[in-house]
């Protein structure tokens, strides 16, 4: 954990040292130590700490959400991304955009009910038999509920030119671009979805032996479950309102953390908070660097990460269970 805290704090740092622009890293180093370029400043302050900030925290939202997704569904595919809650927060904003709403706050509280909707849909299929039981199959479910909601998107953005200019390089996932005003819009939801995830943490633990052995230890597998999908559509919806749909993040970031802390999903929540912002942040240099001084969208870097970490998965003799 030592070293990923590290490693964490050195990946912030860079990312406040570089970028696509004309401010490079003596420059920006610079500015940290007190100097007074005010192109420099403005660079780092205004632009690069709030997208680092933000970085960290969608990071930890979005490690986290898998984790506790795939923990309640027993499922090691299960993920944002892939099972369409992102889908849902994505399609909840879009809705919002093109009835003329603009404001952070309202767009967050609107991406948490889509993504509320994508976690109940979750939900519901793995309680269908042959289905919830099969990660691939799921996973299937999953792409059918997201390519839906994905076609109703873009025929929403069709009608509305507006509309799709401001959401045609969020859709994608980017962090460029953010402000410390986002930065407070979320965290009462970051806030609320952390106190939850403490309580719930133990009885997600003893749910993993199975609901009568949860129910026997005097907890209730339903209401660990309703809890888990308000968690779930906080952490998602926030950073999707954000950031755009981060793909494969909650399917990496929770993989590496329990091959690192084990099945405990305690410990494996523990160590996502570091590894999701680590994440997040690399693809955000590595975006902002590959075809500067332009930049590509954070999206696509999470996608090369996780699409390999997925196949992976699905073409393993043995499936892991949860």
């Amino acid at each position: 954990m030592t070293l990923l805290l590290t490693a964490l704090v050195a990946v912030s740092l860079v990312s406040l040292l570089i970028g696509a622009g004309s401010v490079g890293p003596l420059r920006a180093l610079a500015v940290l130590g007190g100097g007074h370029d005010s192109d420099a400043s403005f660079v780092v302050w205004q632009l690069r700490a709030p997208r680092t900030v933000i970085g960290i925290i969608v990071g930890m939202a979005l490690g986290v959400a898998g984790a506790l997704l795939q923990a309640v569904s027993r499922n090691p595919l299960a993920e944002p991304g892939l099972l369409g809650v992102s889908a849902g927060a994505a399609f909840a904003v879009a809705l919002t955009l093109v009835m003329g709403a603009s404001a952070a706050t309202l767009r967050i509280s609107v991406a948490q009910m889509g993504a509320l909707l994508g976690c109940i849909c979750v939900l519901s299929v793995t309680r269908v038999r042959g289905v919830g039981s099969d990660p691939v199959r799921l996973v299937l479910a999953g792409a059918a509920f997201s390519g839906l909601l994905g076609s109703l998107t873009s025929l929403m953005l069709l009608f509305d030119q507006r509309a799709a200019d401001e959401i045609r390089f969020w859709v994608i996932g980017s962090l460029a671009g953010r402000r410390l005003d986002d930065v407070v819009a979320m965290l009462p939801s970051m806030l609320v979805a952390a106190v939850a995830v403490v309580f719930i943490a133990r009885p997600l633990a003893a749910l993993a032996l199975g609901e009568r052995a949860a129910s026997g230890l005097g907890h209730h597998p339903g209401l660990i479950r309703w809890l888990v999908v308000a968690c779930v559509a906080l952490l998602v919806g926030a950073a999707t309102a954000i950031a755009g749909p981060i793909a494969f993040v909650g399917l990496v970031v929770p993989f590496a953390a329990r091959a690192l802390a084990g099945p405990d999903i305690r410990r494996t929540l523990w160590f996502c908070l570091p590894i999701g912002p680590l994440m997040v942040l690399t693809a955000d240099i590595i975006a902002r660097v590959a075809v500067a001084p332009s930049e590509l969208p954070i999206g696509v870097l999470t996608a090369l990460c996780g699409a390999p970490v997925l196949v992976a998965v699905v073409r393993a003799r043995r499936l892991p269970t949860l």
